[in-house]
């Protein structure tokens, strides 16, 4: 197979575990015979350093015509004036909107080696196994907003709002996705206040009993699910919600493996390229100090392959190639837990290691 992969390593650490995934992905090039035609561009807070937009056509052109996007990390503590014109993250809201990047998966399934890194007592979080699929182009984060003054003080209001369309794509995402695993969907939403979560409701509903009817489907209030995530997240297979739901909730399912070092993300639309990244940020104090953990940025690599590519043995290489890192008891500074560590290439270079038996 010949692909244009376009890596945006960002800010941060971002291009140090980038890094260690371009050495990945061109091993697994090599050895199963494929092309990997990389370009690289600048996104967030380098590219307002060098272009003054933190998603310029330069970068963004490539990305229109790549077969798939791997991320680093935007952002940081330079970026972070409130009174500046642009902020590095608008350039990940517009990469998403540019792409029709409407759907955001998030695996949250701890691994066995590191069980005791959760902060959940082990009972509770073995065998725990989820996809969070959240909407990622509609809902609040997109809607109108606005200030005024009135009788003396300041007033603010932002719009959720969500179309049919918008609900019945991402909910079929998550129920194709679904049918691939043990046929449990769950939907969230805020239905007994908010009126666009009646729609979600509803909308969501139909989908399912129209054409996914061998689920077993179910539906949880968002704070509800809050509370389930901690209590009883076993119980859960594949979660769909709207976007802000969707950024709380699954940020709230990273914590239950023990590290952001160790989950990839990726964000599709209905065809173009995915966006793949680890879901954690661009950790500026550390940046520079080649600590940084890459694994995560190395597993959305391999769900690059998978979704994107359709190469499952070399995604499911290069996952195995984790696991095994891991069992054989390697770990960076945010895994160690206390003992000893290996830096960003040390840790790539074991997972070359494994790759290569």
């Amino acid at each position: 197979m010949r692909a244009n992969l376009v890596l945006l390593p960002g800010d941060g650490i971002g291009p140090e575990i980038v890094a260690e995934a371009e050495k990945v992905l061109k091993f697994i090039a090599s050895e199963h015979g494929h092309e990997f035609d990389i370009t690289t561009g600048e996104i967030g807070g380098c590219a307002i350093d060098a272009y003054g937009d933190p998603l310029p056509e330069k970068t963004l052109e490539p990305c229109r015509n790549a077969d798939g996007i791997l991320l680093g990390a935007v952002g940081g503590p330079k970026w972070d004036d409130p009174n500046a014109k642009t902020r590095p993250e608008v350039g990940l809201l517009k990469i998403r909107k540019e792409l029709g990047l409407f759907a955001n998966l998030r695996p949250i399934k701890p691994y066995a080696a590191l069980i005791d890194a959760s902060p959940l007592k082990k009972h509770i979080i073995e065998g725990v196994d989820i996809l969070f699929v959240r909407e990622l182009t509609g809902g609040i984060y997109f809607g109108d907003s606005r200030s005024w003054e009135e009788n003396g003080e300041t007033v603010a209001t932002n719009e959720m709002t969500y179309r049919t369309s918008e609900i019945e794509r991402v909910v079929r995402v998550a129920a194709k996705a679904a049918q691939t695993r043990n046929k449990h969907l769950t939907s969230v939403d805020k239905a007994n206040v908010l009126e666009v979560s009646r729609l979600w409701r509803k909308t969501a509903e139909n989908v399912v009993k129209k054409d996914f009817s061998d689920l077993k489907y179910d539906v949880v209030l968002v704070d509800a699910m809050a509370m389930h995530l901690i209590s009883r997240p076993r119980d859960f297979d594949v979660v769909v919600t709207g976007n802000l739901f969707g950024d709380i909730l699954t940020d709230e399912g990273s914590m239950l493996p023990g590290s952001l070092g160790l989950l990839p993300s990726a964000s599709l639309g209905e065809d173009g390229p995915g966006l793949y990244e680890p879901i954690h940020g661009s950790a500026p104090d550390i940046a520079g100090k080649g600590i940084a953990n890459p694994l995560a940025t190395i597993l959305a690599a391999a769900m690059m392959l998978r979704h994107s590519l359709n190469l499952i043995e070399e995604a499911d290489r290069i996952e195995a190639a984790v696991e095994s890192v891991l069992n054989a008891g390697h770990r960076t500074a945010d895994i160690a837990a206390g003992g000893k560590s290996l830096g960003t290439v040390e840790m790539g270079e074991k997972v070359l290691e494994a790759l290569k038996g």
